[in-house]
């Protein structure tokens, strides 16, 4: 029998006080009955002795102090989880936002897990094909790893992010892959458009959505991306699949950490976020990666949006820290018309080096990307010096690398929407890049692979 307070001393925003509460916990569940019989829900965020801080899911606009019956349910929130949940849509709660049945669950997990042991994690070294040459070829994604996108506003990550849903498999198993997908503060719009993309395309029949929007509460923010990767557990570890997590924007899921931090008159940090953003942000991030004799995976691919682009920002700061890279959206390429606008050169893959190689992608594919990146950046150099000094200051060579730079751009950063391409057609496409410098120029490539893969020429 649940004990009931009629003892609420004060509601402050979307945060009520229970006095006289005994055995209550940090994270149980609560339902307030209010005086015409409705019933909101909401979770325990604080407890002081016999007093209880509660933050209410559904707001607290209509609650009256003297009428207000508050029960504790003694359980935290909990996901069903079952392999039903593939093709379906739920809010940033779990509950079905598809006008589906519920899922009748195989067991009810608790959504705040734990970070793997590090003693137990296995290392990760597989390769994941996303079909973005940007990414395959040059910041390549491994299996098990937390790889961020670091976007800012008015760029398209979400177009990316559904693009990368639809097409990122890994190679040798892909019967056994699934995408968890989290959903964040976002439009109506944009929810529409990746449910529609999702299933005009099919891929939504090996993918779980959770979908929080912007005018949700708070607290259903800060249980989505814990939802998530509660469902990519049981799949992964439970199911032993191979697991992509996408989560987008964790900048709204900060924002949201704040608005209760300081609702909870908690002493600010950097910016107005609370003090423990870097371990709450590590507490979801360290979620992701591979178990040592498991067959599953999960691979984390969070999304944020860095407010005025700034990369010193807390939380693409904090999240660089505690992630293995980050893939960097450039308003620059984006305003030249260039879809996926991705910064190859500051962007980086921290664990690219085990996912390729023989076995893998290809046996020329560490030495191309480190030739291609070293191509680019000097035929960026290039048009910078043009740019003050004109273009007859430049050497033939470095004229040949600015060429280089603008080819390298609109041939294999610039990718429609709905292609696709396999690692051995980004491979191929780096050699058709690489032929047009001179050979003696390729001096980060292997002389046998130069003989083997770079097509012939007319010229040096």
């Amino acid at each position: 029998m649940l004990k009931e307070y009629k003892t609420v001393a004060e509601v402050s925003g979307p945060l009520m006080l229970v006095e006289g509460v005994a055995g209550v916990k940090y994270g149980e569940l609560t339902e307030i009955e209010l005086s015409g019989g409705a019933v909101r829900r909401g979770q325990v965020l604080e407890v002081d002795g016999e007093r209880a801080l509660v933050q209410i899911f559904e707001g607290s606009a209509g609650i009256n102090v003297r009428t207000a019956r508050v029960r504790f349910l003694g359980r935290g929130m909990e996901l069903p989880v079952s392999p039903d949940m593939l093709g379906r849509v739920f809010s940033g709660l779990g509950e079905p936002r598809d006008k589906g049945p519920r899922i009748i669950p195989e067991k009810r997990l608790d959504i705040n897990g734990f970070p793997i042991n590090p003693y137990a994690r296995d290392y990760p070294s597989e390769f994941i094909q996303t079909g973005i040459s940007a990414i395959d070829g040059m910041n390549t994604m491994v299996r098990g790893q937390k790889l961020p996108i670091f976007s800012s506003s008015g760029l398209p990550h979400s177009r990316l992010a559904a693009q990368i849903a639809r097409q990122a498999k890994v190679l040798e198993g892909e019967t056994r892959f699934a995408v968890v997908f989290a959903a964040m503060g976002i439009t109506f719009e944009e929810s529409d458009y990746f449910i529609t993309d999702f299933r005009r395309t099919g891929a939504i029949e090996r993918t779980i959505l959770f979908i929080n929007l912007a005018d949700d509460p708070a607290i259903e923010r800060i249980a989505t991306p814990r939802m998530a990767l509660t469902a990519a557990e049981y799949l992964a570890f439970e199911q032993e699949m191979h697991v992509l997590v996408i989560l987008t924007d964790m900048t709204n899921y900060a924002e949201a950490l704040r608005e209760i931090s300081a609702a909870r008159k908690e002493v600010p940090g950097r910016r107005g976020y609370p003090g423990y953003l870097y371990t709450d942000l590590a507490s979801i991030y360290e979620r992701a990666g591979r178990i040592i004799g498991r067959e599953g995976s999960i691979t984390q691919l969070p999304i944020l949006t860095m407010p005025e682009n700034d990369k010193t920002h807390p939380i693409p700061d904090l999240t660089g820290y505690i992630t293995e890279g980050q893939i960097i959206l450039s308003p620059e390429l984006h305003r030249k018309g260039i879809y996926p606008p991705i910064d190859v050169l500051p962007s980086l893959s921290r664990l690219k080096d085990k996912g390729i190689g023989e076995g893998k992608t290809r046996e020329d594919h560490s030495d191309t990307l480190n030739q291609l990146y070293a191509a680019y950046a000097r035929g960026k150099e290039a048009k910078e010096l043009a740019a003050i000094l004109g273009e007859a200051a430049l050497s033939e060579a470095d004229r040949k690398f600015s060429s280089f730079a603008d080819e390298f751009e609109d041939r294999y950063l610039r990718q429609g929407e709905e292609e696709e391409r396999t690692i051995e057609q980004t491979l191929d496409l780096g050699w058709e890049l690489l032929a047009l410098l001179p050979r003696a120029e390729l001096k980060r490539v292997r002389d046998e692979f130069l003989d083997k893969y770079l097509p012939d020429r007319k010229e040096d």
